[in-house]
């Protein structure tokens, strides 16, 4: 039986990004609803940030152990896939954590029309200011860093490598 002064999504706020501990799950937008039903089960929402994204089994059981830790049974985590997840869900202070983490957060995601996502063969054109001295002087090593949302980059000004979390 859970506590009654615990707010379940109090604690599935708390939980970390496997792939971006520095965030939460709530900083990074990726936690969408939580609630309590009338039977008691308390269901949280969760969307990955891409489709396939191999972090959602880690997230999905570290929801359920922090929320059965603080007491609650009864736990369904869903994954909802409609609207797709955009980096602009990141919060503000996720913003802020990743660059004090020494990661360069997204700028704005790119605006599509409603409809098929059209077919570019071309790479993405992305820039991103250096999170260490905030030069904006910095280039693309690869579009792929430690996980597929992120690229690596480099400052020209400082010459330190960073990693980029990319604009969806």
């Amino acid at each position: 039986m859970s506590d009654v002064r615990t707010d379940p999504r109090t604690v599935a706020e708390t939980v970390t990004d496997p792939e971006l501990p520095t965030l939460t799950l709530a900083d990074l937008g990726v936690l969408r609803d939580v609630r309590t039903e009338g039977d008691g089960t308390v269901v949280v929402e969760i969307t990955p940030t891409y489709t396939g994204c191999p972090a959602m089994g880690a997230m999905r059981a570290d929801l359920v152990h922090a929320l059965r830790r603080a007491g609650f049974e009864d736990v369904d985590v869903r994954t909802v896939l409609a609207p797709a997840w955009s980096t602009d869900w990141i919060t503000d202070t996720g913003r802020r954590k990743l660059a004090a983490a020494g990661i360069a957060p997204p700028g704005p995601a790119p605006v599509r029309s409603p409809g098929p996502v059209p077919l570019r063969l071309d790479p993405t054109p992305r820039t991103a200011a250096c999170p260490l001295c905030g030069s904006r002087d910095t280039e693309e090593l690869s579009e792929f860093g430690a996980t597929a949302c992120k690229a690596l980059r480099r400052c020209r000004a400082c010459r330190e490598p960073f990693e980029h979390v990319k604009e969806i």
